[in-house]
């Protein structure tokens, strides 16, 4: 009696003669890959991979993701600049040398041409080669283009860019402009970006974000942000802050470091000043003491020794040292078992 695999052009294929699949085929090539790639400890020491490269002190690498973030009208675009220009003519940051010049795309989505223009020209020290804008009425006028860095073809035509024309640092001011429509709370939004993140750091390109702070001073959107982060730069308010005219004044402190410590990355108050018959800007910095950081720390809304011990890397017996300072000096108050300012100067 026939059966179905008697039945014409029908006949019992031997398993290893069937075709391979698409799947198979993948399967046997990333086989290869971790071939090459997986080794041992002891093999690790012997990787040929070069390291990466600091850029600006020690806390400042190639291939890095970074964070400047502040409150709106703060001074952020000013700190972004300036970092940017040192790098491109091979200067210093508040005495962390630029170990050497470097190409920068400094891309901005906020701010209007005008005011861009005479900002790099404030800053800039001497005709520099290496750095280039990217600027969004520009990029309008010129073309008829928005630029949204949400499309997945518009990160890939600016990372081939920085792969052209040598581009080691990417500044992007800032990242709810620049990145319109993605969800900023939502994680799952953030994977439309992250990918092309990662493949700038594969490439050796840093990549710096300029970004708003909520009303608790903290970066605002999702936290998943901060996890690919090698670090993160906070800018908040002094008691003459504010952003006038030409000046800017703040205080910069990391919340996150991977590179570096807390002893060489002190935190430090800015000033940006440019009068307005001169061209160029006087750009000021100093460390602030342990006591006029925990003085910024208790003015910013943390109240509890614990918080504070934490933020600050120090014990909470220092920090009640810190307290009774205060207290002598009439600012502070205990309330309980936290502090609070007094209102006085």
């Amino acid at each position: 009696m026939n059966t179905l695999l008697d039945s014409p052009g029908i006949r019992d294929t031997p398993e290893n003669e069937m075709t391979p699949s698409p799947e198979t085929d993948l399967k046997t090539e990333w086989l290869g890959h971790f071939a090459q790639a997986i080794c041992s400890s002891e093999g690790m020491t012997r990787l040929n991979i070069p390291p990466r490269e600091p850029i600006l002190g020690d806390w400042f690498r190639q291939g890095d993701l970074g964070f400047i973030f502040g409150l709106r009208g703060l001074g952020k675009t000013w700190l972004g600049l300036y970092i940017a220009r040192q790098c491109v003519e091979g200067g210093q940051v508040a005495g962390w040398k630029v170990h050497k010049p470097r190409r920068v795309l400094y891309v901005d989505g906020e701010m209007p041409l005008d005011e861009i223009r005479e900002r790099d020209l404030a800053l800039s020290s001497r005709p520099a080669e290496g750095m280039f804008y990217l600027q969004h009425e520009a990029l309008f006028h010129l073309t008829g283009q928005v630029l949204n860095l949400k499309f997945s073809t518009v990160q890939a035509a600016l990372l081939a860019y920085c792969l052209r024309e040598r581009v080691e640092i990417l500044f992007l001011d800032n990242l709810s402009c620049l990145f319109s429509g993605i969800k900023e709370n939502d994680a799952n939004d953030w994977e439309m970006v992250l990918p092309w993140l990662l493949e700038m750091r594969r490439n050796r390109i840093a990549v710096v974000f300029i970004a708003h702070a909520g009303r608790n001073g903290f970066m605002r959107g999702t936290s998943r942000r901060e996890d690919a982060a090698f670090w993160m730069m906070q800018l908040t308010e002094t008691k003459d802050a504010g952003e006038i005219q030409n000046e800017a004044k703040f205080v910069a402190r990391f919340v996150k470091n991977r590179n570096s410590t807390e002893a060489e990355c002190p935190a430090l108050e800015w000033r940006f000043f440019k009068s307005k018959d001169e061209t160029k800007a006087h750009v000021s910095c100093k460390k602030l003491s342990t006591h006029q950081l925990f003085r910024q720390w208790i003015e910013d809304g943390l109240t509890g020794a614990t918080e504070i011990a934490e933020e600050m890397g120090i014990s909470k017996g220092q920090v009640s040292k810190l307290a009774s300072r205060g207290i002598r000096e009439g600012w502070l108050q205990k309330a309980g078992r936290d502090y609070a300012l007094t209102g006085q100067p």
